[in-house]
């Protein structure tokens, strides 16, 4: 595991990252490796399904899961260990926190916002993750050229993530991500089971 400074001496046997400094950036050369590989992030990587298949899938990048559910992290640590994955760490912090205060500028390849809470009821539209300061959180993350990939099964939350990436000049469009069967999550697979369909958008820093 990775000594650089604002970072803890980790659990044995855990991929966590446990920084010193709450409110300082994490160092890059942790997140990357030493060979400064691409690096994809995954906020709210939830039970981790789609975490790990993609790690699976490509080795010679380096993945950062993000969750605020330590049960569900822990779980997923775990498995990471028996399957032997290394290019996988964890942060148990709030995805806002996360995106905003410990990643480091321009350092993110991808970004990928699988099925945020949609706060559905009007009175609570202000506690969804996409909004303007989460925006220039991305911004700020993202190398240029860097992406982001959105998806939800809640269809008025979808256009609204549109039109703030739509809306802001930092942002153009990219293709549309499409996971493998293997990568689909399990919030995913629940929402179509039910026959729910699911809006997805993608967008690259310029």
């Amino acid at each position: 595991m990775p000594s650089e400074s604002n970072l803890q001496t980790p659990v044995s046997g855990s991929l966590r990252l446990l920084p010193k400094d709450w409110a300082a950036p994490l160092p890059v050369e942790a997140l990357r490796g030493p060979d400064a590989l691409p690096l994809e992030v995954d906020v709210g990587c939830g039970k981790g399904r789609f975490l790990l298949a993609r790690a699976r899938a490509h080795p010679d990048t380096r993945f950062l899961g993000i969750d605020a559910c330590l049960t569900r992290l822990e779980k997923i640590d775990r498995r990471i260990v028996r399957q032997g994955l290394g290019n996988i760490r964890l942060l148990y912090v709030e995805a806002y926190y996360a995106v905003t205060y410990l990643l480091p500028s321009a350092a993110v390849d991808a970004m990928y916002v699988l099925f945020p809470d949609p706060w559905p009821k009007r009175r609570h539209g202000s506690r969804r993750l996409f909004s303007a300061p989460f925006m220039d959180a991305l911004a700020r993350a993202l190398i240029p050229g860097g992406v982001v990939h959105v998806a939800t099964d809640h269809p008025e939350y979808i256009e609204r993530i549109r039109v703030l990436f739509a809306g802001d000049r930092r942002f153009e469009p990219a293709p549309v991500f499409q996971p493998t069967e293997e990568e689909r999550t399990d919030y995913e697979l629940q929402f179509t089971a039910k026959g729910r369909s699911i809006g997805r958008s993608s967008w690259k820093k310029t």
